[in-house]
């Protein structure tokens, strides 16, 4: 039953998405814009010793600012007479994870395409690839869980997206910390043990968020 539940609201959302198309195209639009700016700027095309970090960061804020602005509308966009139709008709894990789900894979679509544009204009200094690939699942997934359980909870206020920027710094933070390193690690092509706590660390923080969601998110949405 939660299964069939999960299964319809992310075909819901695919299909809203479908038809509105200016959200995802919005998306595209900034990481494009985004990274020839970048270009222009730093000039990144030849890389010395000192280049690999500033293409590292650059690439992890860029996407920081697009999960924000793409999993900030989870909720927010959802009117009250919508919500409180889905109320009546499936259950609030069902929600919570289908958002969840609908997030990540979106989050992980504009994370490849930012990756391989980000790549092709500014070079490609990475030497292990499917390391670096694991990086950007992890980001996604780890951006997604906590910006949508934000999301949910800044809906609720009545200025809700500033809630949501104070709300997602000190959980991003720290997470965005150990994906740098861990796509650093990538970059250097160091052996992948040398990755293996943040590897861990980002696998726990996301069970732990998806597990306190699936709990907590009974309540809030009754309230």
């Amino acid at each position: 039953m939660l299964l069939k539940e999960i299964l319809y609201l992310i075909q819901k959302d695919l299909v809203l998405e479908w038809r509105q198309k200016y959200a995802f195209n919005g998306m595209l639009l900034y990481v494009g814009s985004t990274v020839f700016v970048c270009y222009l700027s730093f000039g990144l095309r030849q890389f010395s010793a000192d280049s690999g970090p500033i293409w590292n960061a650059l690439l992890w804020i860029i996407l920081l600012f697009t999960s924000v602005n793409a999993i900030a509308k989870s909720f927010m966009q959802e009117n009250r007479g919508r919500l409180l139709y889905f109320y009546s008709i499936v259950s609030p894990q069902g929600i919570i994870l289908a958002k969840i789900v609908y997030n990540s894979l979106l989050m992980l679509l504009l994370a490849v395409i930012c990756f391989v544009f980000y790549a092709f204009v500014l070079g490609n200094p990475v030497q292990d690839i499917p390391m670096f690939l694991l990086s950007l699942l992890l980001g996604a997934i780890g951006f997604s869980t906590s910006l949508t359980m934000i999301s949910g909870i800044a809906s609720k206020a009545a200025n809700s997206s500033t809630l949501m920027a104070i709300l997602s710094f000190p959980v991003i933070v720290p997470m965005l910390l150990m994906l740098i390193k861990m796509s650093k690690n990538a970059m250097d092509g160091l052996d992948r043990g040398a990755s293996l706590d943040e590897l861990l660390t980002l696998l726990a923080i996301n069970m732990i968020v998806i597990t306190v969601s699936y709990i907590l998110f009974p309540y809030l949405w009754r309230s």
